[in-house]
């Protein structure tokens, strides 16, 4: 079971790799089995619920199962997760990959003692632990390229989740990308905790330089960028970044929000106005770029003016999409403590209004769609019907009684619900 992030889902990628290589068999985890891992996130409390869920859950399917769980929540609540009942192996984010040696020893035992192994190291002093991936359960297949974040954003428990910046040696994740791209995937997603700083702990490389080696890589079709911070995207990365020929014209923004006066209190490291230059510098330079974000509202202090200049801002930009989340205390970060903490009904409130200025502004967008020819990489296909995406990230459904997951097809664009576009196949 993964919970939250693109990075987790690309290390439960590598884990299950390891133990099938170990002569394990992968079930689902709605099934009855013997083992049960849990790759956890922490991110917002409503992560912590779930993880917590999924955990007794587990230990519901099957009593006599083993239980291991890793990742974000356990590193930093090594105690809390020990003190579920049915978990057997706990370790964070510095040693997934020890898991399979885990639960061997587990099985060599032979039975649940009832107590917890508890295996957390120091995340500020761990190194980059070795994974690469061979397969995806997916259509597009993730690498990640990078682990741990050095910002301090007022809001987030990530960085002590995740350590300090820690990137993979470009040469690794080009053999990595060959190796899928043989392996026939068609679509390439480099992510990371932090992708923007790729390279910072490596010397003079930097993420541009990256994405040129991959571009070159013979096969490749399409790359794709994991979350970006804003403050990436200034003229020299993005001119540099225009010349590939194979990198997906849409870039997910890590936005958080709309008003300077809340990117400050956040700590973040720019402004709306530079944000929303960038932007424009950015489809200057790549016709027919689209953008998706995340949007925080009601931080501590976010007054209902700060609210609107946030609306303003996606309305101005235009988001093809948003992930929009309620402010979520975390304990332990500064912003936890701040005073003028928003009322849960009112993050709601703000919510619904802001994903109303998200329909208004993809409806728009919308009209220069509706009726044009794309190329698009079907993921999902059920019951009649194929979904996929277009480089620009838009969603597209056809109704067809074929097979296409895997493939791309040429679709005329012929309508859009708010959310979703209908086409046929040409």
């Amino acid at each position: 079971m993964t919970l939250g992030c693109k990075v987790n889902q690309y290390e439960s990628q590598a884990i299950a790799e390891e133990f099938e290589k170990n002569g394990f068999i992968i079930g689902r985890f709605s099934e009855k089995c013997g083992i049960y891992i849990i790759n956890t996130c922490t991110v917002t409390a409503e992560s912590d619920r779930k993880t917590r869920q999924m955990i007794r859950r587990a230990a519901r399917h099957n009593p006599k199962a083993y239980v291991l769980v890793a990742g974000c929540y356990s590193q930093l609540n090594p105690g809390k997760t020990a003190g579920i009942d049915g978990v057997d192996f706990i370790c964070g984010n510095s040693n997934k990959m020890r898991l399979v040696d885990a639960a061997l020893g587990l099985i060599a035992s032979g039975e649940k003692n009832g107590a917890a192994d508890i295996k957390v190291d120091d995340i500020m002093s761990a190194p980059l632990e070795r994974m690469c991936i061979h397969s995806s359960e997916r259509t597009r297949a993730y690498v990640k390229i990078e682990d741990g974040c050095d910002n301090r954003c007022s809001y987030c428990i990530v960085p002590q989740a995740r350590g300090h910046v820690r990137s993979k040696p470009a040469e690794d994740v080009v053999e990595e990308v060959k190796g899928l791209v043989a392996a026939g995937y068609y679509e390439i997603v480099l992510t990371g905790i932090e992708t923007a700083c790729w390279g910072r702990d490596l010397g003079d490389e930097n993420l541009a330089d990256l994405l040129e080696k991959v571009d070159a890589i013979e096969g490749i079709g399409r790359i794709r960028l994991g979350s970006l911070d804003p403050s990436l995207m200034k003229p020299e990365f993005v001119d540099r970044i225009a010349k590939l020929s194979h990198l997906a014209p849409n870039f997910h923004l890590s936005m958080q929000s709309g008003s300077s006066r809340v990117l400050a209190a956040m700590r973040r490291r720019y402004n709306a106005e530079t944000a929303e230059s960038n932007i424009a510098y950015i489809r200057e330079k790549i016709p027919g770029v689209t953008f998706t974000a995340d949007i925080i509202v009601g931080f501590p202090g976010e007054t209902e003016e700060m609210f609107m200049e946030t609306v303003d801002f996606v309305k101005r930009v235009g988001f093809i999409h948003l992930h929009i989340f309620p402010y979520s205390r975390r304990p332990g970060t500064e912003a936890a403590e701040m005073e003028d903490q928003i009322p849960e009904e009112t993050k709601n409130e703000r919510l619904k209004r802001l994903e109303d200025a998200e329909r208004e502004a993809a409806l728009k967008i919308a009209e220069n769609y509706v009726g044009s020819q794309k190329d698009v990489l079907f993921e999902l296909c059920e019951d009649g019907r194929a979904v996929g995406h277009t480089a620009e990230f838009l969603e597209v459904t056809v109704i067809t009684p074929e097979d296409l997951h895997g493939e791309i097809k040429a679709v005329k664009l012929n309508g859009f619900d708010g959310s979703t576009y209908s086409g046929f196949i040409i």
